[in-house]
């Protein structure tokens, strides 16, 4: 009969010890109450409490992920969209998170679907899929507001999947093919007329150094003549100064004589005359002009040499 007594005690002694000692891990938090009413939050490690009089629930402080089931939604040009949605949020303080909220996941779920509903239902479908972010935070912005009170605090929402209905998502289909077909033609067009200008370009800039390279060659041209001419010029000028020297110094040849009396013969017909007399010298005079014309000759020939050289 004693050990029966001792076996029952060393039972209820038991029941006792897991009633009364708790392991409160790091990422948790202890909420402890006393006959129903809130007592203290029970920090991480060994906690011990009254048994049957004092109870603790524990309290995940890690951040934590809340599915959205996905729900069609109408947007403001009368489209319905199907959005899937994900919340991150952690928990602030334990003590409104056990006694402000029964279901907190049930609640912030069916908060997320009221809310999704309100603002893509003041957007149009193009600003639905375009604007993700702007939709990410406004209902972080919202949620977060509202679930201050139950000691919770929205990190992120993250909008998975916004579907369009099939004929919606055909249509854009078809128009951003068109629209890259589009994009591909006008790349092409340019790239022709890049083509086309970079041609002319390189043909003007080719007829432009032919141009240059022709009046180089005409000035080369030009100077050697130039030259040739001085040279000639220089040649005739250095004659008549021989000849006039001569005939200042009293010393005249035939081929002086020759030029005077040529000169006389011009002066004689002044533009008027019909008839000429010659003299009886006038075969020195016409040895004299051949003679001169043979020293002209060779003056200009040896200016001429001059100049090649």
């Amino acid at each position: 009969m004693m050990t029966v007594v001792w076996i029952v005690l060393g039972v209820l002694a038991v029941i006792l010890l897991s009633q009364a000692i708790f392991v409160v891990r790091q990422y948790e938090r202890g909420v402890v109450a006393t006959l129903g009413r809130y007592a203290h939050t029970a920090d991480p490690g060994l906690t011990f409490i009254l048994p049957f009089v004092q109870t603790l629930e524990k309290v995940d402080m890690r951040e934590t992920v809340l599915d959205v089931n996905p729900q069609e939604v109408i947007t403001e040009d009368n489209v319905v969209v199907t959005v899937d949605a994900v919340i991150y949020y952690e928990v602030t303080d334990p003590f409104r998170r056990v006694y402000n909220v029964t279901d907190f996941r049930l609640a912030a779920t069916k908060l997320a679907q009221t809310n999704l509903r309100n603002v893509i239902g003041d957007l149009e479908l193009d600003e639905t899929l375009t604007s993700r972010e702007t939709i990410n935070a406004q209902l972080r912005a919202i949620l977060d507001d509202a679930t201050d009170k139950w000691g919770v605090r929205v990190t992120r929402v993250e909008l998975q999947r916004i579907d369009p209905p099939r004929d919606i998502t055909e249509a854009m289909s078809r128009q951003m093919k068109a629209e890259r077909n589009k994009r591909a033609a006008i790349l092409e067009a340019e790239g022709v007329r890049e083509s086309a200008i970079l041609e002319a370009e390189g043909q003007r800039q080719a007829a432009i150094l032919s141009a240059e390279g022709q009046a180089q060659a005409i000035r080369e041209v030009a100077d050697a003549e130039r030259f040739r001419e001085i040279a000639v010029a220089e040649g005739q000028a250095k004659a008549i100064v021989n000849v006039y020297s001569a005939i200042h110094e009293g010393n005249p040849t035939h081929d002086l004589l020759a030029i005077k009396y040529l000169e006389t013969l011009q002066r004689m017909a002044n533009g008027q005359a019909t008839k000429i007399f010659l003299p009886i010298e006038a075969s020195g005079v016409l040895a004299g002009i051949a003679a001169m014309g043979d020293a002209f000759e060779e003056g200009r020939m040896t200016a001429q040499g001059g100049a090649g050289q």
